[in-house]
């Protein structure tokens, strides 16, 4: 028994130290990139340039009346010369489509659409331009946010395109940023952006104008979450062109690499993931240079959860989509052919985040037992616990504050206090709702594997005057 519990020991504390080893170097790596960068754009040394890379932000909506207008609102301001909306209506049950056509003055026209990845029908386009900006409405049957981005796709005119939420809001310079790869290396094939929570913060013209910590305390262990996760594994991984996930909230990507690969799969949950894996699989195994990249400066504000249940329902998603995009590319692990992806990315990924809770469950119970059987050191193991949660929130406060110091953004002393308390709860509280949340996420996957349920919305925060300007060129266009 003692052998058993000494071995299980070893284990843990193997686990433990590869994790917050990882986690410390992507933190202070990933802080201190962002200095450097803050660093190069106070002394402008930057490449400024007068090219643009055509881009299309697809823009998928399923029962998105609330929030869909201000997101193509906000698509307007964009600081960006060449560029088009296309927003897909996935066959939604609410007033998505009439919101649109209410807002905006969309023709509906007689424009085929090339399915170069198969999709469900399409039953309507509508199109108009707005101060230059090409917008295009496509209704479409209903098929799942894979599908009504392959749609996006087959629609798009331009090489390049935007994949984003629509409830979420991109940065007036966000194009500018995420395109920087793509002028600077003609093997990019992808290109990630920082996702932000939208739920405390107000744009004005696209830029930010006032930030603050919530008193929700479930949206603000999210925004700690956010930051430290954007930071540490996806900074980090850029840097050896490892990172396996761009977030269906913000990406880039080349459409004939997409196209190559039959685009996102509507199989999985986890399609914008399971989309960047194929990528990597696909020009590794084909020979093809590449390279996909991670942009920190590149912003998009996305609106988060804010109860337990819709946060649940959306972890559930995310740890499925994990799952079954990992399963489908387990070839990878540890190939020689993969490289680095192979042996450090997705390791990491199976380990640390898809047996994570299982491993810590076995944990769990073995303390348990080990207490029963007189086996184990309370003291001390009360100490190295509340040592690791103290570790923990050192790090997630550390990433936190070095977003706020290089982004500029100003908090008041309350924020701070607000965020020092968060930082300790979303060590301990929210880390047991992740745990539950995926152990039990398999319960019912045979019927719901693919159900992603229904998130409450809130209307974006847009500062008065930048819908103002915006309604001047809509009616202006009208």
């Amino acid at each position: 028994m003692k052998l058993f519990y000494s071995c299980v020991g070893v284990i843990f504390v193997i686990y433990l130290l590869g994790y917050s080893t990882f986690l410390i170097l992507s933190v202070l790596y990933g802080s201190l990139e962002l200095y450097r960068e803050k660093k190069k754009k106070k002394y402008h040394n930057e490449i400024s340039h007068d090219y643009y890379v055509p881009v299309t932000i697809v823009v998928p909506a399923y029962n998105e009346e609330i929030t869909v207008v201000d997101t193509v609102k906000s698509l307007l301001m964009m600081d960006y010369k060449l560029y088009e909306i296309v927003v897909v209506d996935d066959g939604s049950k609410d007033n998505t489509t009439q919101a649109l056509l209410d807002a905006f003055p969309l023709r509906k026209v007689n424009r085929p659409i090339n399915q170069q990845i198969p999709s469900k029908k399409v039953v309507g386009v509508y199109e108009t331009v707005i101060d230059g900006v090409e917008v295009t409405l496509v209704r479409k049957e209903n098929g799942g946010k894979a599908d009504a981005l392959n749609v996006g796709i087959n629609a798009a005119r331009y090489p390049y395109f935007i994949c984003m939420d629509a409830d979420s809001v991109l940065q007036r310079d966000s194009l500018k940023e995420i395109v920087k790869p793509v002028l600077q290396d003609d093997t990019i094939v992808a290109v990630g952006g920082l996702v932000r929570i939208s739920n405390c913060a107000v744009l004005k013209q696209g830029e930010l104008v006032d930030y603050h910590m919530p008193w929700n305390p479930i949206v603000g262990m999210q925004i700690l979450e956010y930051d430290r996760s954007f930071m540490a594994s996806r900074v980090f991984m850029d840097r050896f062109n490892g990172n396996l996930i761009i977030s269906g909230a913000f990406g880039l990507f080349r459409k004939d690499m997409v196209s190559a690969v039959k685009g996102y799969d509507t199989s999985t949950m986890g399609e914008d993931m399971e989309l960047v894996v194929k990528l990597h699989s696909f020009c590794r195994i084909n020979k093809i240079p590449y390279s996909i990249r991670y942009v920190p400066d590149a912003i998009c504000w996305s609106q988060c959860p804010s109860s337990i249940r819709d946060l649940q329902k959306q972890r559930r998603r995310w740890y499925l989509g994990l799952f079954q995009c990992l399963k489908k590319h387990r070839r990878m692990f540890l190939a020689p052919e993969y490289g680095v992806v192979g042996y450090v990315s997705y390791l990491y990924y199976l380990v640390y985040e898809l047996l994570s809770p299982f491993i810590e469950l076995f944990g769990l119970l073995t303390i348990i037992l080990a207490y029963a059987v007189n086996l184990i050191n309370v003291p001390f193991m009360l100490l190295f616990f509340l040592i690791y949660a103290l570790y923990g929130a050192v790090l997630t406060i550390t990433a936190f504050f070095a977003r706020i110091y290089t982004q500029n953004i100003r908090l008041s002393v309350l924020d701070v206090l607000k965020s020092i308390y968060l930082c300790l709860a979303e060590s301990v509280f929210f880390r047991f709702i992740q745990a539950f949340t995926r152990m039990t996420a398999f319960i019912g996957y045979r019927k719901k594997k693919n159900v992603w349920g229904q998130i409450q919305r809130q209307k974006i925060q847009l500062n008065q005057s930048s819908e103002q300007n915006v309604e001047k060129k809509i009616e202006g266009k009208k």
